[in-house]
């Protein structure tokens, strides 16, 4: 009996699989991996996430070049391209240990573990301290800024100690466990670090912080020996003055050692942008509304992927300003399509839906071509029509909202709150809500098409590293889209549309940096509702073939941000 329910478990998971595989759309996988280009050089590929290819036995990589995704195996330099972004955190731990050891004062302050190191640069502490001795020869009383005391046993530590921790660092690391019992007493020594500042002609004192550690571990030792070193501690300090010039010269290095306030910059980095996230989308119930914490390298902030359930940088986003824009159209293929300023194109068409942008621009003197952003859409279906744009405006406020929506020419007013919705009473399938307070929306259609609406504008940052001679009248405000198209037929058309046909060829120039999409003749319209471009295939919603409706297509985020290359849209 066993063998057979065995036999028909097989059977079922092999079923399973192939049913599975049948419902995913070809060269999607259902939950893909991703993968990014990590070398900075590539402009225009880097840290942009990229789906892996459904075709992959296991995972892929980016090819920074061509801005790819292949196969695992395919290329060597993405492997090498994620060991730098690994080997930048440790360098500062690691690089820091080096220059501990040729440089014995300095580096033991950057480590981390400066209490055990610092057990090698008391010698310099030995160098600055005895003139605190001599200023202060009350030391017997002080028993914790013992540095007093300390400086006398430390001269003589330092006229033959400190060779052998010098050759051996490894020792001197063997020694931090002797100081870790000495780690309580620091904190009482650390009120001695302000003095050194105060004495401090040289970043010197600023050194000896770790020293009250060796002082700690010291005075035990010269416990002992105090009462007759009192007496030879004047001589003491004329020792150490020799040993100034020998640490002058390490404090040249030891400019590094003012990284002790780097060991603590680090805090900061993490406290600067504790927010948090959630998953805002209801289809995705595992990490709808689970909160997340953006990662401290996304300093712009971070959204989350619901479908991988993880904290994403806005720069990895589809549409992200930082980002150099282009087009990935439904067949996967990236390339670019300029347009012109203050003319309007047909994004998508089909029979029962008409998309068309309208392109705001400025023109470089020294370029052939209009630096293009799309400033609004114009949408058709059934019989309705609904208008997205930002408005124009002079110097940008994201608290106030620069949004312009209307529905069949009328329009619309949202509460500016997260989360505030409209639907109109004669077409209840239509839904328009806000992401944020302001200037971001999601208008939906349901069973056809949703799309993401953000206003957002060119800064002067922005504008002086392009160019793009964008002055204080006008910041161009301009939308970042997002597409997710739920029911297309394969008639459809437009520079965005036409490649989701099953038979669509690309026509674009592959191998080159950056593959155009011409036919703004092709594409260009009259309007933003017109529907006379050449490729039109919009029937007003009541002459078309429901039964030829395709299943649900992957999803596009278009932006015209960076570089005002037109509209430009990412899978």
């Amino acid at each position: 009996m066993a063998q057979p329910r065995t036999h028909y478990v097989v059977w079922i998971v092999l079923l399973a699989l192939t049913v599975a595989a049948g419902a995913t759309p070809p060269g999607i996988a259902n939950n893909p991996s991703h993968a990014r280009c990590l070398i900075k050089k590539y402009k225009h590929c880097y840290n942009l996430e990229h789906v892996c290819p459904k075709f992959c036995p296991d995972q892929c990589t980016v090819e920074c070049v061509s801005c790819k995704p292949m196969c695992s195996g395919s290329t060597a330099p993405p492997p090498e391209s994620e060991s730098p972004p690994e080997e930048t955190p440790t360098p500062p731990t690691t690089t820091s240990p080096p220059q501990s050891l040729p440089s014995s004062p300095p580096p033991p302050a950057v480590t981390s573990p400066p209490p055990s190191l610092p057990s090698s640069p008391p010698p310099p502490v030995v160098a600055s301290p005895p003139p605190s001795p001599v200023s202060s020869p009350p030391p017997p009383t002080v028993v914790t800024p013992s540095p007093a005391p300390s400086s006398p046993p430390p001269s003589p530590l330092y006229s033959s100690p400190p060779p052998p921790t010098i050759i051996t660092p490894p020792p001197t690391v063997s020694s931090p466990p002797l100081s870790p019992p000495s780690a309580p007493p620091p904190p009482s020594t650390t009120p001695t670090l302000p003095p050194p500042p105060t004495e401090s002609p040289s970043p010197t004192p600023l050194q000896y912080s770790p020293p009250p550690i060796p002082t700690s571990s010291t005075p035990p030792t010269t416990s002992t020996s105090p009462p007759p070193t009192p007496s030879t501690t004047p001589a003491s300090p004329n020792t150490p003055s020799p040993s100034p010039p020998t640490t002058t010269k390490p404090s040249p290095p030891s400019t590094s050692p003012p990284s002790p306030p780097s060991p603590f910059s680090p805090p900061p980095l993490t406290p600067v942008s504790p927010k948090k996230v959630k998953c805002k989308n209801k289809d995705y119930p595992k990490c709808y509304t689970m909160e997340h914490v953006c990662p401290s390298s996304c300093p712009g902030g971070c959204e989350v992927d619901c479908v991988t359930c993880r904290p994403v940088c806005k720069c990895d986003m589809p549409g992200a300003v930082c980002q150099d824009p282009r087009f990935i159209g439904g067949d996967g293929i990236t390339f670019y399509f300029h347009g012109k300023k203050d003319k309007e194109f047909c994004l998508v068409s089909d029979p029962n839906l008409h998309i068309n942008a309208h392109f705001i621009g400025k023109r470089n003197q020294n370029m052939k071509r209009d630096f293009t952003w799309v400033q609004s859409i114009g949408i058709l279906f059934d019989d309705h029509k609904i208008f997205i744009g930002a408005q124009k405006t002079s110097t940008w406020d994201n608290t106030i909202d620069r949004l312009g929506l209307t529905f069949d020419n009328e329009p619309i007013f949202l509460q500016e709150t997260e989360g505030a919705s409209w639907q109109p009473e004669n077409a209840p399938r239509v839904s328009i809500s806000r992401v944020s307070d302001t200037n971001n929306v999601i208008v939906e259609v349901k069973g056809m098409f949703k799309i993401t609406a953000e206003v957002v504008p060119i800064t002067e940052e922005e504008s002086k590293a392009h160019n793009y001679g964008i002055t204080k009248d006008d910041c161009f405000a301009h939308l970042e889209l997002g597409f997710k198209f739920l029911s297309l037929t394969d008639e459809v058309n437009g520079v965005l549309g036409q490649t989701y046909k099953t038979d669509y060829v690309s026509k674009v120039k592959m191998g080159v940096s950056m593959p155009v999409m011409g036919g703004e003749k092709v594409f260009a319209t009259s309007g933003l509702f017109a529907t006379d471009c050449s490729v039109a295939r919009f029937k007003s919603g009541h002459d078309y073939d429901a039964s030829s409706l395709s299943l649900e297509l992957p999803s596009l985020s278009c932006s015209s941000g960076m570089d005002g290359r037109g509209v430009v849209c990412k899978r």
